[in-house]
């Protein structure tokens, strides 16, 4: 196996091609500063948009662009609660019957928890009958 090996070559990919005449892409430098004071620049494209915000290698939290390049703020609808919902599908109207007739039902034990009516409302029942 060891004559079958490459001379002067080691594992892993070393390149043998040389920079001459290579142009490299135009690159610009966007520097940022995290909320624990970690200073560090990026190396970008100058055709990239670059991004307001940007993880800090360092500790990970949200670093913000030292270039004045603000956050864009996004539109945020308000919080729909349970109530808002229901009201979507009923009228308060139509709440309020319902209220009354679950109301009726549940002191008449024909609803509830069973320990607390629905013994009654069966004795009620076969007393009737």
């Amino acid at each position: 196996m060891a004559e079958r090996t490459l001379r002067g070559a080691r594992l892993g990919g070393q390149s043998f091609e040389d920079e001459r005449g290579i142009e490299f892409a135009a690159r610009q430098q966007s520097g940022y500063l995290c909320p624990h004071g970690h200073a560090f620049e990026i190396t970008m494209s100058i055709e990239a948009d670059v991004p307001a915000v940007w993880e800090c290698p360092r500790c990970g939290a949200e670093a913000e662009s030292t270039a004045g390049i603000v956050r864009e703020q996004k539109a945020e609808k308000p919080q729909r609660t349970h109530w808002d919902m229901l009201l979507e599908r009923r009228s308060e109207k139509e709440l309020e019957d319902i209220l009354t007739e679950r109301l009726e039902l549940l002191r008449g034990g024909e609803i509830g928890p069973a320990h607390l009516h629905r013994t009654g409302a069966r004795k009620r029942k076969t007393a009737r009958a």
